[in-house]
């Protein structure tokens, strides 16, 4: 399966100004992420740290904290990692599921999925 980014804008909790980073989408991914300082720039404050297993094995924790995103035209909150800042801005998993959106491969872009329950 190819690799694609999408724009995401990305504000803290309070009111403030968006920005828009293009995201890699990365259904392997638990949470947005994003470079820290980009995330302290826009004040997102944060709330935890959290472990996190990377694709080599090993395991850190990083900080995460609350975001609005804006994707697909509609805003909805979501947990973002603080990031080393040499990180490349990932469209997470969960915020998929938050917006219910699913990944179309073939087309390299986002589809709208219809959520389950029982």
């Amino acid at each position: 399966m190819g690799t694609f980014s999408v724009p995401v804008q990305i504000a803290n909790l309070n009111e403030g100004p968006f920005i828009e980073v293009a995201a890699l989408v990365d259904t392997g991914a638990t949470y947005t992420t994003l470079p820290a300082s980009v995330l302290t720039r826009l004040g997102v404050q944060p709330i935890e740290r959290r472990l996190f297993r990377l694709a080599d094995d090993r395991q850190i924790e990083y900080p995460v904290g609350q975001v609005r995103l804006r994707l697909d035209g509609r805003e909805l909150v979501g947990l973002v990692v603080f990031a080393h800042e040499d990180a490349e801005p990932l469209l997470g998993a969960t915020a998929l599921e938050i917006f219910g959106l699913g990944v179309d491969p073939l087309e390299q872009r986002l589809i709208p999925m219809p959520a389950r329950s029982r």
